[in-house]
């Protein structure tokens, strides 16, 4: 990989690692340390969220027209200043407050690095995409690993953790990738792009697939809400449950080998790859509904991170297929709002489920959304074929 990649690696392993100190333990903090439901733990969630989808949605825009340097110090600073304060401060309210910024700092961050990633290295494809995403969750494996250990003494120290985190993030990023400070979007337009109807046909195509990608994410956010508390009242220790994450982040940093043995197969066909990982999910669901202990739980996050290495990295690459020159930014936005709209009415819906009908209901209502997902995984790309001058080689085989 190039330097500028492996620059950008580094740096979200680092940003990721502070994240992971405590976003695995939102809903228990909020629920266990405040006192306050599960259906406010979600409503917190959401408000997280939904400060994250606005911020995937400028951070897109921002890359197209400052760059993803600037980009990437804004959404940093945001986080570095928000992160202070709620080490200071993070009883009720001032910890909502703090951690709705935390969530528009990191919304404008992501898309700025997958657009900046595909830009420095165009000839990486599939790879530039992947080593993001292993990035990512080689952060989660190390920041959840720490997280449950450092809050079995007490939560301050995960914030001052994640606070300390920022900080080096903020610094590679503002020393390591001034180099790519000039690197940015070109503006496109109309004539360029070939027409308007090709370009609604792309964007078609993508909103439909990123509608399903959006109910993945409302099946796999409970992991982090709901099935977070359930684990608890069933005596599963903090320890074991961030030792789940920890176990999900290492199988994705070094399963992934193995994992592109297989997806080698669907190298022209990122469709089937998707499809492949939503069925998967619905096997880790399907167990997770019957499991009364740790192994069982362990086996359904095996499964589950399985289909997660099969659905996530594919559809940002599809994404970066579709998207014009000079829009990747863009597209990698809505790819990230759509599922930070999923993390952001999943906690709500799973909270008001479970706190009106339990958790069979959720289980039963999960496998529903899956089941759509796959059909609309099946038809995203009828728009592309309608169109004779639309596909390309590499798109055309989706």
């Amino acid at each position: 990989m190039p330097k500028a990649v492996w620059l950008l690696v580094i740096g979200m392993v680092i940003n990721v690692t502070g994240a992971s100190f405590l976003w695995p333990l939102n809903t228990i903090y909020i629920h266990g340390e405040l006192g306050k439901s599960l259906s406010i733990a979600g409503i917190v969630l959401m408000l997280n969220a939904g400060a994250t989808v606005v911020g995937n949605l400028l951070g897109g825009a921002l890359f197209d027209r400052l760059g993803g340097y600037r980009t990437i110090l804004l959404g940093a600073g945001l986080n570095l200043i928000a992160m202070a304060g709620m080490t200071m401060w993070h009883d009720w309210p001032h910890y909502v407050i703090f951690l709705t910024i935390v969530g528009f700092g990191s919304g404008a961050i992501f898309p700025a690095v997958y657009a900046l990633v595909g830009a420095v290295w165009p000839k990486g494809g599939r790879r530039a995409f992947n080593a993001v995403y292993i990035s990512q969750n080689a952060g989660v494996a190390l920041g959840s690993a720490m997280g449950g250990f450092v809050a079995s003494f007490s939560f301050n120290y995960i914030f001052a953790a994640n606070l300390a985190m920022f900080v080096v993030f903020f610094l590679i990023a503002a020393f390591g990738y001034r180099q790519m400070a000039n690197v940015t979007g070109v503006q496109t337009n109309v004539i360029a792009e070939n027409g308007k109807v090709k370009n609604r046909s792309k964007m078609t195509a993508l909103f439909i697939l990123c509608t399903a990608y959006m109910l993945c994410w409302v099946g796999y956010v409970q992991w982090q809400s709901t099935i977070a508390n359930y684990t608890q009242e069933i005596n599963i220790s903090l320890k074991e449950y961030s030792f789940l994450w920890t176990v999900n982040g290492l199988l994705i940093v070094f399963g992934q080998p193995l994992v592109n043995f297989f997806v080698r197969a669907f190298q022209d066909n990122l469709k089937k790859q998707i499809m492949i990982g939503i069925l998967i999910f619905m096997g880790s669901f399907a167990i997770t509904a019957f499991a009364s202990d740790f192994r069982g739980f362990l086996a359904a996050m095996l499964i589950l991170t399985i289909g997660e290495m099969f659905v996530w990295p594919a559809v940002p690459t599809v994404a970066s297929q579709l998207s014009p020159k000079g829009r990747e930014g863009f597209y990698q936005g809505i790819v990230n709002s759509t599922a930070t709209a999923g993390r952001m009415f999943g906690p709500v819906l799973g909270g008001i489920l479970v706190d009106l009908y339990g958790m069979p209901i959720l289980f039963i209502t999960l496998m529903a959304f899956l089941l759509i997902s796959m059909g609309l995984t099946m038809i995203y790309d009828r728009p592309l074929k309608k169109k004779k001058e639309v596909p390309s080689p590499s798109i055309s085989s989706l």
